[in-house]
C-alpha cells in the first residue's frame, strides 16, 4: 500500500510525509520538499510554513530571513509583537541553524515561498530610526498582511502613526 501511495504523490507532483515526522498538517496543506537534519529529525517544507524538527510549524509570512551556507539553512523567524488594525509589529528572533544531511529541494523551495510571500517593501524613516514596511501574503488567507520591523531605537509614538496610517492603507512616507 505504502508503494502505491508513494507512486500517486509522485505523480501528482508532492511528496510525501517523512519517516520522523512528528507534526499535524492542516486540511489542504501539502508537503513540498523535507530533509533529514544532522543529528536526527526532519524539516519539512509546506504550502503553509517550514516545519522544523521539534514538530513546530513557522508560517512563510513569518520567515524573516531564510539562507543556506556551509550545509545549514539559517532561519530567522519573527513574532508578532501587537497588532494595530489589520497590520502587526514584528520583531526577529535570534538565528536559528539547522543543519541538513541531505537538503534534497528544501532551500530551493524555502528561498522561493519566502520571497513569492513578499507583494511589495518599502522604507520609512522616522525618529530615533526607522521601519521595514512589507506587505506579505498569508498563506490559507485572502489579501496582504502589511508587517513592520522597526530598527531599534525608533521613536515609538511616531512608529505608532506610521503603522496605523500603513493600517488604514494610506500612503506612508
Amino acid at each position: 500500500m505504502s508503494e502505491l501511495r508513494g507512486w500517486m504523490y509522485r505523480l501528482l507532483g508532492r511528496e510525501q510525509l517523512p519517516e520522523g515526522f512528528t507534526g499535524t498538517l492542516e486540511g489542504e496543506e501539502r508537503v513540498l520538499a523535507s530533509a533529514t537534519v544532522s543529528g536526527g529529525g526532519v524539516v519539512v517544507a509546506t504550502s503553509r510554513g517550514l516545519w522544523l524538527p521539534e514538530g513546530r510549524r513557522i508560517g512563510w509570512h513569518l520567515v524573516s530571513k531564510a539562507t543556506w551556507n556551509s550545509g545549514a539553512l539559517t532561519v530567522i523567524e519573527a513574532v508578532e509583537q501587537e497588532a494595530v488594525g489589520d497590520a502587526v509589529i514584528l520583531a526577529d528572533q535570534r538565528p536559528l541553524p539547522v543543519r541538513l544531511s541531505d537538503p534534497g529541494r528544501v532551500p530551493e523551495v524555502v528561498h522561493k515561498r519566502v520571497t513569492s510571500s513578499i507583494r511589495s517593501r518599502r522604507r520609512v524613516e522616522l525618529p530615533g530610526g526607522g521601519a521595514w514596511f512589507v506587505d506579505r501574503a498569508v498563506a490559507g488567507r485572502d489579501g496582504v498582511q502589511v508587517q513592520v520591523r522597526p530598527d531599534p531605537g525608533t521613536e515609538p509614538g511616531a512608529l505608532r502613526q506610521a503603522v496605523e496610517r500603513a493600517a488604514d492603507r494610506e500612503e506612508v512616507d
